[in-house]
């Protein structure tokens, strides 16, 4: 499918940039990627293509399409499904199977905020986030998708959005635990959810996406030292 003047403008150590770009790929749209220091005070990408753009909200990814902007990853995600309906579906085309594709994904949209502070805090606020971020495990291990045998991704065989919906999970998350010093995600405890983010990491689309790890380790090193990822952009 050819360029259709699609852009994102995005970070390189973002998992929420990483979710459209993998969504486009899968498509098989080409787009531009712009790249957008958040670190620097002019932010003039920002400025001119962010919905209700302010210094204190600068919100990533930006997808622009056609001229139109809009925020929010998996908001991005529904419209480049809806938009581009035909090929590699990012979403399930029955009712219910959609209607539960979109409860996964709010279920960790609605914790996002626990895994930062998980990393962002000490002592009592650490130690509640660490128990959260188990019982968030342990109801992904039990109650999603991948419970079952014959399920290799939350959409079953392939890649979907409920999946990108996740990828901090699978790769971000890690890189944040060594940083830490801590880790949450044990194989043996999670059986499931372990052998999930192995086979995600090793989807050539994922693969081509991924940041370089040691440079994100590094990047979290700072920001930890430095508190500057305190409100995650999505």
């Amino acid at each position: 499918m050819g360029k259709e003047s699609v852009k994102i403008i995005g970070s390189w150590f973002s998992p929420f940039s990483f979710r459209v770009k993998c969504g486009l790929d899968l498509k098989g749209i080409e787009y531009d990627f712009l790249l957008e220091d958040l670190m620097k005070k002019s932010r003039p990408l920002l400025e001119e293509y962010n919905p209700g753009y302010n210094k204190q909200n600068h919100k990533i990814p930006v997808f622009v399409h056609r001229g139109k902007s809009m925020i929010e990853s998996m908001i991005i995600l529904e419209y480049i499904e809806e938009t581009w309906p035909d090929g590699y579906p990012l979403l399930p085309k029955d009712v219910y199977e959609k209607s539960t594709a979109r409860f996964w994904i709010k279920f960790i949209e609605d914790k996002t905020a626990t895994f930062f502070k998980f990393f962002l805090t000490s002592g009592e606020e650490c130690e509640k986030a660490q128990g959260e971020i188990l019982e968030i495990l342990k109801t992904i291990e039990t109650q999603s998708a991948i419970k079952n045998d014959n399920c290799k991704f939350f959409g079953g065989d392939k890649i979907n959005a409920v999946d990108l919906a996740y990828a901090a999970l699978a790769y971000w998350q890690g890189g944040m635990e060594k940083v830490s010093g801590v880790t949450l995600l044990e194989a043996h405890i999670f059986p499931k959810v372990h052998a999930w983010t192995e086979a995600f990491k090793t989807d050539p689309v994922i693969q081509k996406n991924l940041p370089n790890f040691e440079e994100l380790l590094v990047f979290f090193e700072n920001a930890k030292k430095y508190g500057y990822l305190q409100t995650p952009p999505k």
